[in-house]
């Protein structure tokens, strides 16, 4: 436990995190859930004795919290992009070979990696294809621990790229590690409840200099890349001190909870975008120059056509029935748990199930979402899911949380159903 806790904020010693084996390197991420949760109710507690409100809404906080678990979801059928190409260049390639067990290595590999992590950063907002990618991070317009777990689905399948230069002399045991501590490190700094840290505020990356790259005022745009350190930004001159009040989120903010649109809209608009040129080039350009280009502008185009921020800014938080809350909170949970079995056991799962899983826990968060957003198809979205979810329990392919209440659950919706096909009909006759 101890390990865990301390894993989170990097504060390990080489004799404790090296190890000969990729194999050996524990699970440092899965390992801190406890501490994720546990410091984000902290957040929520210390909140509101601090400030009189939440610092998390329900709405905002689930499609965070969502995000990160669709983000996670390939790695029930793969190894991560980033270790496995770390690897494969590693066996065909490496020049030299490190000790793994030396102290000179592992600070070596401490700073390649948070290096790395620099450049990766900084291209995911400056390379328009990247960034939509990124950009899911940065749709909350709150700031808080659940924001740190608002991840992409998708960067994941380039970021792996970044650090390939590493595996031509260091030693992928100690990448595992590395790599793990990086975004561990990341989580905490994700609040406001941490104001200034004095000296270490020069050295390392902390929630003051953080607050800054999540801000879409025009001082905070594209700053403060840095992981761990922040002093990258320092020396190649994208640091930025925290003045005017942050206003949190996308400079167009999508004012929605519905995880899939989230994940994707990004790309669409680029399409959409590139639609709008006859020339190639510039159809090439608006995926591989910044969010921000257009003909005529510099690579990283610039922020004229930004909607000007006063300060006043409020967060989207539509009002919904407490009721609703209530249930949405209750089928999260209960997604959570089917979540957390999946990886706890997929060892054991055939293909099959794992497959069909997968596709219940995106489906049960999309249907949350659309109940979240108050869609006009949201009803039939989430009696589509319930029918799929009594599916797989009656199978087996899912086994029900509360065996005594399954059969209940299937003659409810059993009536649900009659009763909606009685509604259509009478509907059908009166037109």
């Amino acid at each position: 436990m101890s390990t865990a806790f301390r894993a989170m904020f990097s504060l390990l010693t080489p004799n404790e995190s090296s190890f000969q084996k990729v194999e050996d390197v524990p699970p440092y991420v899965q390992q801190a859930t406890p501490f994720f949760v546990g410091l984000i109710f902290l957040e929520l507690a210390v909140g509101v004795l601090k400030t009189g409100t939440t610092v998390v809404t329900i709405s905002d906080g689930l499609t965070s919290i969502s995000a990160g678990m669709i983000s996670r979801l390939p790695s029930v059928l793969m190894r991560g992009c980033e270790l496995t190409a770390y690897m494969y260049v590693w066996d065909r390639f490496h020049l030299v070979e490190l000790p793994w067990d030396s102290a000179w290595t592992w600070w070596l590999t401490f700073l390649g990696v948070d290096f790395c992590y620099y450049w990766l950063h900084r291209f995911a907002h400056e390379v328009a294809i990247l960034w939509a990618a990124h950009q899911v991070h940065h749709s909350s317009e709150y700031y808080n621990l659940t924001t740190a777990l608002r991840q992409s689905l998708t960067q994941q399948f380039t970021s792996w790229i970044f650090y390939l230069p590493m595996a031509l002399a260091l030693p992928p045991s100690v990448f595992a590690v590395h790599i793990q501590l990086n975004l561990l490190y990341q989580f905490w700094i994700h609040t406001e409840l941490i104001r200034d840290l004095g000296p270490l505020e020069w050295v390392f990356n902390t929630p003051k200099h953080h607050r800054v790259h999540h801000g879409r005022n025009h001082y905070c745009i594209d700053k403060n890349y840095g992981g761990i350190l922040i002093i990258w930004d320092r020396l190649f001159g994208t640091f930025a001190e925290e003045t005017d009040k942050v206003v949190y989120g996308l400079v167009f903010p999508i004012k929605t909870f519905e995880i899939l649109y989230v994940q994707f809209h990004y790309y669409s608009y680029l399409w959409r975008k590139s639609k709008t040129y006859k020339a190639i080039s510039n159809k090439l350009s608006t995926f591989i120059k910044g969010p921000s280009w257009k003909p005529g502008k510099s690579r990283l185009g610039d922020h004229v056509d930004n909607p000007k921020v006063t300060g006043k800014e409020v967060p989207h938080d539509p009002s919904w029935p407490l009721p609703l809350q209530v249930y949405v909170v209750i089928h999260f949970l209960l997604v959570l748990q089917i979540y957390h079995d999946l990886f706890e056991n997929k060892m054991m799962l055939s293909q099959l199930t794992i497959l069909g899983m997968t596709n219940y826990i995106l489906l049960t968060l999309t249907a949350l979402g659309f109940i979240i957003d108050q869609r006009p198809t949201a009803a039939v979205l989430e009696m589509l899911r319930c029918v799929v979810m009594v599916t797989l329990q009656k199978y087996g392919y899912m086994k029900p949380l509360m065996p005594l209440l399954a059969v209940p659950t299937e003659l409810e919706l059993h009536w649900r159903l009659r009763s909606s096909y009685t509604i259509f009909k009478t509907v059908s006759k009166t037109i």
